[in-house]
Order: structure tokens, then sequence, then C-alpha cells
């Protein structure tokens, strides 16, 4: 007799997810977030949008960077994700932003298909969660506005969603990319996937096997467009003949871990343009962070055991440092070879309350559109010091308390 977790498991490789456990890793539990918490994520989130979007912030933040991130660009990506750290004995804190956040629609369906199965609807303690559909429609509905801000009028050439490719032969979210461009089929637009280096030029537009290509999602972890298989592509958003989103600059102003130090310190609030109630709102919620620098190896080092140090342009944790394998010849080495490094005071992750025989600390990820939070989500690790997501850790389905349950 199949029980639950098989259904469960069935129940998102029906919906277009990989093999549940054996190739993806999804907890059949799930956590609960207090809606006062939500409440207070959700003003965070805006102020966050207020300050990263205001002029004084994106000219002093891009001023050093690559020429192709200092011009201004309208795309607003809508898989934007915040990670969280909610430790038990002290405030939530906001960990890292992703402009290039994997996992919406999986996250989506994992909440969807666990609510129905397991028959959480009995439960009144929590909010159902979006449906998969609703969720979906609300997608369609960001990049209509995307498509009509950025165009004069509908565009004509394909829908491109673009992915390193090595991710699409082995990825974990190959998956979710199919998924993607069926619900873009779904609206009568042609959609397709592909990797940098298929792209062409036909002397004034950028194209995918002959057509031409109008609107990317880029999935692609090469930030900056720096390797030459993007050669046409920086060609085409330079001459602002193409939406792509996330981009250079939207990398430059919002997701480089390296902002994170500006956001975390009042150092730079005057020139930045933050505000005191703002200041008091990302102090509040953002750990204290610093980018590896030569002047101040020397102040970090002794204080090594209270942070993790990670790669400005790292993802998936690769190349997180653990302050044990750290001292000031490690920092100094990594300057000299010019690794981006920050070094982020260490949060502890929220343990995994349940009928649970293994500990599993969890995160949370919330997904946001322009200010306002599409979905919640979140991933059981089986180690409390980083994200491992090998079985029994994984993915996991989250929901928010009805508010008249306690926090």
């Amino acid at each position: 007799m199949q029980t639950q977790k098989d259904q469960f498991f069935a129940a998102l490789e029906a919906a277009g997810m990989p093999p549940v456990p054996d190739e993806f890793s999804v907890v059949p539990w799930y956590q609960a977030i207090s809606p006062r918490i939500l409440e207070e994520i959700q003003v965070f989130i805006r102020t966050f949008e207020d300050v990263t979007t205001r002029p004084s912030w994106q000219e002093a933040v891009t001023a050093a960077a690559p020429a192709i991130a200092q011009h201004p660009r309208p795309e607003v990506c809508f898989f934007s994700a915040w990670d969280f750290h909610l430790p038990p004995d002290q405030s939530w804190q906001m960990i890292e932003f992703n402009d290039n956040g994997s996992g919406l629609l999986f996250a989506a369906l994992v909440n969807d298909r666990y609510y129905q199965i397991f028959d959480l609807f009995q439960q009144a303690a929590l909010q159902p969660p979006p449906a998969y559909n609703e969720l979906t429609e609300r997608i369609i509905a960001s990049v209509k506005q995307e498509v009509m801000a950025f165009f004069s009028h509908w565009p004509q050439g394909l829908f491109l969603i673009l992915e390193d490719r090595e991710a699409l032969q082995g990825g974990k979210f190959r998956h979710e990319l199919i998924l993607l461009r069926n619900l873009f089929r779904q609206q009568g637009w042609r959609a397709e996937i592909a990797a940098p280096g298929e792209m062409g030029w036909d002397g004034q537009q950028l194209c995918w096997e002959g057509e031409t290509v109008s609107f990317i999602v880029n999935r692609s972890t090469d930030f900056l467009w720096e390797a030459e298989v993007f050669s046409l592509l920086r060609a085409a958003y330079e001459a602002g003949q193409v939406y792509v989103a996330p981009n250079p600059f939207t990398y430059a102003t919002r997701s480089d871990k390296r902002l994170m130090e500006r956001l975390s310190l009042s150092d730079w609030d005057q020139e930045l343009g933050i505000q005191p109630q703002e200041r008091a709102i990302l102090s509040a919620h953002i750990p204290e962070t610093h980018w590896l620098r030569p002047e101040n190896v020397e102040e970090l080092a002794p204080r090594k055991e209270e942070f993790i140090f990670k790669p400005a342009q790292g993802f998936a944790a690769r190349g997180l440092l653990a302050s044990t394998k750290v001292g000031r010849s490690r920092l100094r080495r990594l300057l000299k070879a010019g690794a981006g490094y920050v070094a982020q005071k260490k949060i502890p992750k929220s343990p995994l309350h349940g009928e649970r025989s293994i500990p599993l600390w969890t995160d949370l990820r919330v997904w946001a559109y322009r200010g306002q939070i599409l979905l919640l989500s979140g991933r059981a690790s089986s180690r409390p010091d980083r994200l491992d997501l090998s079985p029994p850790g994984g993915w996991i389905s989250t929901y928010v308390r009805c508010s008249k349950t306690p926090s």
C-alpha cells in the first residue's frame, strides 16, 4: 500500500520535478512561520527594495563596477529570493539576497502537493499556501508587467531561458526550466531553453536558430558575463535590444554579496541615501558583514570564530570557508589571489521540530516581485553550520501559522 510520503514524492515527479528523493531531495515534513515574522519580513523586503532602487545607492555601488554594470536598467526579476535564518534565541536575519534564486516552481509544487496529500487543510492552525496554478498565474502577470514596461509593444521574438551548458546537462534545476518554458508556451509565446554559446547574431538582432530573441530569463551564474561566450549577449544588452533579467546591473546593485557590508553597517548611509528608519530595519535584520580588504585583515583574523567566509560571487554554498580554515595567512592569500570574499557574522538556523529522529536545521527562502511576496519555501540541512541538502535533508514545505496561533 502506498504511503502518504510515497504519494507525495510520486505527485512531485508527475508534476514535472526530477525523481524524489533519488535526484532531488525533499523532506516529507513541514515548517511553520509566525504571521508576525512574515509581516516583519514584508516590511524588510520593501525597505530593501526602496534602498537598492534609489539612484544614490545605485550610483555609489556601481562607481567601481565593470562598465557593463554601471548603466541603469529597468528589468526586475520575478524570481528574486531572500534567504533568512530564524534562530530560536534572537530575531530573524537575512543571510543573502539572490536575483538568481532557483526553485520557485519546485517550491510551489512542494508546498501545494504536501498540503493536499497530508490533509493539512484539517489543521486550522495553518494558512493554505498558494495553489500551484495560482502561483504560475502570478508569474505570468509579472512577466507581462515586465514586457509592457520594457517594450513599446508586445515583442514578436523568442522568450529564451538562458542557462550555462553544464547546468542544462546535469543541474538539479534543469527540470524547472522545462516547467517555465512550458508555462510560457501555454500563453502562446514562442519559448525555448538555450546555453549562451548557442546564440547568434544576424547583423542587427540577437538570434537563436535563426529566430530573433526578445526576452531572456537569465539563469547563468556568470553574473557579469565576463566569459567570451557572452559576447553577443553583451552587445545586444548594451544596445538595449533585448530584455534580460537578472543582468549585470541588477547583480551590481542588489545581489553582489559585498553589498551586504553597506546594508549591515551604517558607515556609508549618508552617501547611499539610507534614511534613519531604514537603517533601524536593516541593522536589526542583517548580520554584521565585512568585505575582505587588506586594511581589515588584522581586525577580522582575531574575530574569525564569529564569522563565516563566503565568496562574493559564490552560489549554492560553493567556496564557503568555515572559521576553522581561516587565519591571517589564508585571508592574505585570498586577497593576493584576487578572490573576493566577505566575512559574515554566524547566525544559527532553526532546529526542525516534528516527528524526526534525525536532527535537521532549516532556513527560510522568500520570493518576492517588486516588493510583494510571492511564495515561501525552505531548505532543511543535515548540518547546522552549512547548507547540506543531501537526504535526510532537502527542500521543505513551508507555511504560515494562522494569526490566532501563538508565535
